[in-house]
């Protein structure tokens, strides 16, 4: 598909997961023919990393980012480890990095240590980043004010004045399939406030899929449902929708 209209933009996945190994060559086919021009998958340590990187070396669509992951700060993945793997010429992020207190709240101190570092290290390549923020809103914005990376800050989960705090600094919101949940309260508002060239569509496949798939594997066609009801929430077409993404995408990552 040629049309940019119908191009969906997937700028936050994880096709290294092992749940994809068997048959992403069947996959990668099938969501090209549904409409996907670009996906960025994302490391989170120097081992997923450089498989990220091996899927965009092997796909044309796949772009990489490298990274670790908060969740991954004692992996012994190193500062050199993702400056080397960044020189990639598919490497077009730094991520995903950030901070995660849900899981872990006994190492804020190694996970603010190890983000501050990638943070210098994206600023200094000049590189956008995939910041991930899990009940860590207050330290994520001072943190992000601090250092004025460019970049998304992923699965967007805060509310509408963070949402306008971050785009103030000239970040970006990514926004995925928990847009369709029922229960879903802060993110719709986010997104009718935003402007849709500061939002980003993504999946965080395998996870997070969008009504009706919920609860099941996600994939980057399955972004067809988080623009519908973006367009919905916009009053605007769904073509407009993923255009405007697409775009959005391929300037910040200079694609």
């Amino acid at each position: 598909m040629s049309n940019l209209e119908n191009l969906i933009f997937d700028t936050h996945a994880h096709y290294e997961d092992p749940v994809f190994e068997e048959n992403f060559d069947n996959l990668i086919s099938e969501m090209k023919n549904a409409g996907v021009g670009g996906i960025i998958t994302c490391g989170c340590d120097k081992e997923s990393s450089l498989k990220a990187l091996a899927l965009a070396e092997k796909y044309d669509i796949v772009y990489a980012a490298v990274g670790i992951h908060p969740g991954n700060v004692d992996s012994g993945t190193t500062i050199a480890d993702i400056r080397e793997l960044a020189n990639h010429p598919k490497c077009v992020a730094i991520g995903e990095i950030g901070l995660d207190y849900y899981w872990r709240q006994d190492n804020k101190p190694l996970q603010h240590e190890i983000l501050k570092e990638q943070l210098e290290l994206a600023n200094d390549l000049q590189l956008p980043v995939l910041f991930h923020d899990r009940d860590a809103h207050a330290d994520t914005l001072q943190i992000l004010k601090q250092y004025k990376p460019k970049g998304v800050v992923h699965a967007f989960s805060g509310s509408v004045e963070m949402a306008r705090e971050v785009i103030k600094l000239g970040l970006h919101i990514g926004v995925g399939g928990v847009l369709t949940f029922n229960n879903a309260r802060a993110l719709p508002n986010v997104v009718r406030d935003t402007e849709i060239s500061k939002i980003l569509l993504e999946t965080d496949a395998p996870y997070l899929a969008p009504v009706p798939f919920r609860g099941k594997t996600n994939h980057s066609d399955h972004l067809h449902f988080v623009a519908e009801k973006m367009a919905e929430i916009k009053k605007i077409t769904k073509d407009e929708v993923l255009a405007q993404t697409f775009k959005n995408a391929k300037n910040l990552f200079k694609i």
